[in-house]
C-alpha cells in the first residue's frame, strides 16, 4: 500500500530537474509525487513595461492582448512540463504522478513550500545544476532556500559533471 502523502517534485523540465524526479522515486520508493512546475505570472506585462521604467520615460501604451497571449502560452508551457515530469514520475516508479503548474508566490521555494505546507508533504525534491550564478550568489539558490526554509524534509539531486 502506498502513503498517501505526496513528495512534490519542482520540475523545470532541465536535466537536473528529470535526473532528481528518476533518482528520488529509487529512494522513496513506490509514493504519490506531485510533479510542480513553477512559472511567473505577470512576467509578459513586466517585460513590456521595463524598459521603460528604466529609463524613467513615461508609462508607454500596453498591449493587453499580446501580454494576455504571452501569459497564456508561459501557462501553457509549464503545465506541459508539469505533465511530462509526471510521464517520467510513473516510468521511474512513482505510484501515481500528477503534474501541476503553478504561478509562483514569491519565489519558486516559497511556492514548493506552501504547496508541502497545504498536501501534508512527505518531503520537497529538486535538482540543481551544480554551479551558480551571480543572481544565485545575490538571491540564494530555490535549493538553498528549500533547505533552509522547508519545515519537512528536502533532497537535492546534484546534477552530473561529466567533466
Amino acid at each position: 500500500m502506498t502513503n498517501a502523502a505526496p513528495v512534490i517534485i519542482g520540475f523545470d523540465g532541465s536535466s537536473a530537474a528529470e535526473r532528481a524526479l528518476r533518482d528520488s522515486a529509487a529512494l522513496v520508493g513506490p509514493r504519490r509525487a506531485l510533479v510542480v512546475t513553477v512559472w511567473e505570472a505577470g512576467r509578459a506585462f513586466e517585460t513590456a513595461t521595463l524598459p521603460i521604467a528604466a529609463l524613467e520615460m513615461p508609462p508607454a501604451m500596453l498591449d493587453i492582448r499580446s501580454a494576455t497571449e504571452a501569459e497564456l502560452e508561459q501557462y501553457e508551457a509549464a503545465r506541459r512540463a508539469a505533465q511530462r515530469g509526471a510521464l517520467i514520475a510513473r516510468e521511474a516508479g512513482y505510484s501515481d504522478a500528477e503534474g501541476l503548474a503553478v504561478a509562483d508566490d514569491l519565489t519558486v521555494a516559497d511556492t514548493l513550500i506552501r504547496l508541502a505546507r497545504e498536501r501534508h508533504a512527505l518531503g520537497i525534491v529538486v535538482g540543481t545544476h551544480g554551479h551558480r550564478s551571480i543572481s544565485e550568489l545575490l538571491l540564494g539558490s530555490t535549493s538553498s532556500s528549500l533547505v533552509h526554509k522547508a519545515d519537512c524534509p528536502v533532497v537535492v539531486v546534484r546534477a552530473r559533471d561529466d567533466h
